[in-house]
C-alpha cells in the first residue's frame, strides 16, 4: 500500500470476523485497525505514525453490505464510499449517499469506509454531519462477543469513547422515508476537503426538522433552537413546499448564527470585536448552505 508500511508495522492480521478482529486487537494491544487506509496510511507516511502491527478488516464480509432491522438500516463499518454512493444505496438513505459521492476523487471512495470516517473524526468526514443529523447509533464491538451501542455524536463529542479492543461494527440509521439533503463547499472545483458542510433531515413522523453543520469545528453541530423553529413554520400536514423564501433565509441566517455566533462582549463594557472577513465569508457560506439544503428538502 506504500513504500513505507514494511518499516511501520512490524506485524499484519487479516481476520475474517469481527470478533477475531477485536480478538486480534486485545492481543496486540498497540495494533491499529486498517480498513481502507486513507487516513492511516497517509499519517504514516508522513511519519505521525509507526504503529507495532496492523489489523486489516479488509475481509470481514460482514461488515461489507447493510440489512433492515426494525426500521432501521444496519449499515456495516466497512461499506466504501463507492458502494454508498450507488443507486441503490442512495433510495434508502440519500443524504448519505451525496455524502459518500462528495466525499473525494475516485481512489479515495473506493478505499474510504464509513466507519473509517467516523473512527477518524476529523472535522472535514463528510459522513458525519449526514449521521448527526439522522442521529444515528453506533454498535461497537468488544471482547469476548459483547456489543453495546452508542450515539454517533457521543463518539465524536468524545462523551464516550472506544475502549481498548473495541471497534466499530455497524451504523445503525433510521429509515425515514422523508427528503434529506447534503450539500457542501469547498476551497476549489471538483471533490475536495469541505470548508463547511450542511445537512438537513426531514422527519414528518415527528414534524421535526434535523440540521447538522460539519467542517466548522471539531464535531459537527446541531442549530436545536433554529431546528424548532422552522419546523413550527412547516406545514405538515398540507404542501411543505409552500414555505417562503424569506422564512428559507432567515433559516439559514438562524443556523449560521448558532454556529459561528458573535464575539462575546468584554467585561468592560466595550464592544465586541467585529468577526474577521474569513469568519463573515464562513458564516455565509453556512447559511446558503443551510438555506439550499432546506429548499431542496422542502421541494
Amino acid at each position: 500500500m506504500t513504500t513505507h508500511a514494511p518499516q511501520a508495522a512490524q506485524s499484519v492480521t487479516l481476520p475474517a470476523s469481527l470478533d477475531e478482529a477485536v480478538a486480534a486487537l486485545a492481543a496486540m494491544p498497540a495494533a491499529v485497525p486498517v480498513a481502507g487506509g486513507t487516513d492511516l496510511m497517509a499519517a504514516v507516511n508522513r511519519g505521525l505514525l509507526r504503529p507495532a502491527g496492523l489489523v486489516g478488516l479488509g475481509r470481514i464480509n460482514e461488515i461489507r453490505g447493510w440489512q433492515y432491522q426494525d426500521g432501521h438500516a444496519l449499515l456495516g463499518a466497512g461499506l466504501t464510499h463507492a458502494r454508498m454512493g450507488r443507486p441503490d444505496f442512495a433510495a434508502l438513505i440519500p443524504a448519505l449517499a451525496a455524502a459518500a459521492r462528495a466525499a473525494g476523487p475516485p481512489q479515495i471512495r473506493n478505499a474510504g469506509t464509513l466507519g473509517g470516517n467516523i473512527a477518524s473524526a476529523a472535522p472535514t468526514g463528510d459522513a458525519l454531519p449526514v449521521l448527526a443529523a439522522l442521529e444515528a447509533t453506533l454498535v461497537i464491538a468488544g471482547p469476548g462477543g459483547a456489543r453495546r451501542e452508542i450515539p454517533v455524536s457521543h463518539l465524536l463529542a468524545g462523551r464516550d469513547m472506544l475502549a481498548p479492543a473495541e471497534l466499530i461494527g455497524y451504523v445503525r440509521v433510521p429509515l425515514l422515508h422523508a427528503p434529506q439533503v447534503f450539500l457542501k463547499a469547498t476551497g476549489r472545483t471538483g471533490p475536495g476537503r469541505a470548508t463547511a458542510s450542511v445537512a438537513v433531515v426531514l422527519d414528518p413522523a415527528r414534524r421535526g426538522v434535523r440540521c447538522a453543520v460539519g467542517a466548522i469545528a471539531p464535531m459537527p453541530l446541531r442549530p436545536l433552537e433554529a431546528e424548532r423553529w422552522i419546523a413550527s413554520l412547516i406545514d405538515w400536514d398540507g404542501e411543505r413546499a409552500a414555505l417562503a423564501p424569506e422564512a428559507l433565509g432567515a433559516f439559514g441566517e438562524y443556523v449560521a448564527a448558532a454556529c459561528i455566533p458573535d464575539p462575546a462582549t468584554p467585561e468592560d463594557g466595550s464592544p465586541p470585536p467585529p468577526l474577521s472577513p474569513a469568519v463573515l465569508h464562513l458564516r455565509r457560506t453556512v447559511a446558503a448552505l443551510a438555506r439550499r439544503a432546506l429548499g431542496r428538502a422542502l421541494s
